[in-house]
């Protein structure tokens, strides 16, 4: 019943809980138990803005650092309000994150400026998404046990909308508690609770705005994660990440820059689970090369952590 809830809340991470009562069979009441149980163990929900939608390039950065500084560079980087999610992998020494930057400058200052003098770091690539297949874009680290894409994979992607003091203020509470009741978002924003309401409307009706539902994975049997870097043919590029997005394993998977140019991540059972995934799912597929990077540690997954 836990891994059916947490798939329906991320459907629709606001449903009531008389509509997800209704779809397991169970009572309202067993259901607001269960969610407060859930949240006792970690649970978080959370509303965040979609990059790609408020005018916002999202770039993945891989960092490789000295064994006995990694730790702090992305405990530093986890602090940063442009980053949204950042882990520790590869036997301890790679760090990896996004980052969101709105110009040139916020670009530069980091990738130009920041990184290169940090004398700790000993090299630095950045990948820019060029386009997210599936996975909530704003945490990467959305987990998923139900099947089928949980975003649309748009061939077009409308122009970015104009948010104002008012969105901003909602997005922030949004940020805390994907799951706060209107009158607690009117008394953040300032206005009636049907404003917010239109607002709310406003930005998931446009795709401004993800509900992203965090759970340990752990704690439901998924002991091993792990990002997937592969190499296509531009000719199959639409193809596989089409199929990653069918797969349940995979929370995450997007077109990027550089020599690999599908990144993705995927949550296992254990290392025989991820060798079976990738002999039995990504076998078939028109991929030219596959790096894997077990995940060693957890730093951020949601941008308020």
């Amino acid at each position: 019943m836990d891994e059916q809830f947490l798939h329906l809340l991320q459907l629709d991470a606001r449903a009531p809980f008389a509509r997800i009562a209704d779809q397991l069979a169970v009572s309202e009441t067993t259901i607001a138990r269960r969610y407060q149980r859930l949240r006792s163990l970690g649970l978080r929900i959370s509303g965040q803005p979609v990059p790609s939608r408020i005018g916002l390039t999202r770039w993945v950065l891989r960092l490789h650092a000295v064994p006995h500084a990694a730790s702090t560079i992305a405990e530093a980087l986890a602090r940063r309000s442009d980053s949204s999610w950042v882990t520790i992998a590869s036997g301890g020494t790679e760090i990896c994150c996004a980052v969101n930057t709105r110009s040139r400058h916020e670009r530069d200052a980091l990738l130009l400026e920041k990184l290169p003098r940090t004398p700790q770091v000993t090299a630095v690539s950045a990948h820019c998404l060029l386009h997210v297949f599936t996975g909530a874009s704003s945490t990467w680290h959305a987990t998923r046990f139900g099947t089928g894409p949980l975003t649309g994979d748009p061939d077009t992607p409308a122009p970015p909308i104009t948010l104002d003091a008012t969105d901003h203020a909602l997005l922030g509470r949004l940020a805390t508690d994907g799951r706060a009741p209107l009158a607690e978002l009117a008394a953040a924003t300032g206005r009636s609770t049907s404003t917010v309401q239109r607002r709310m409307d406003r930005l998931r009706d446009t795709g401004a705005i993800d509900f992203a539902v965090d759970f340990d994975h752990e704690l439901l049997g998924y002991h091993l994660s792990a990002r997937l870097w592969l190499r296509v043919s531009p000719a199959h590029l639409r193809t596989v990440g089409k199929a990653l997005a069918t797969h349940p394993e995979i929370t995450f998977a997007a077109a990027t820059t550089g020599p690999s140019n599908i990144v993705a991540s995927g949550i296992f059972r254990d290392p025989h689970d991820l060798y079976h995934y990738t002999d039995q799912q990504l076998g078939p597929l028109p991929i030219d090369a596959i790096e894997t990077a077990p995940i060693l540690r957890d730093v951020k997954r949601l941008t308020t952590a």
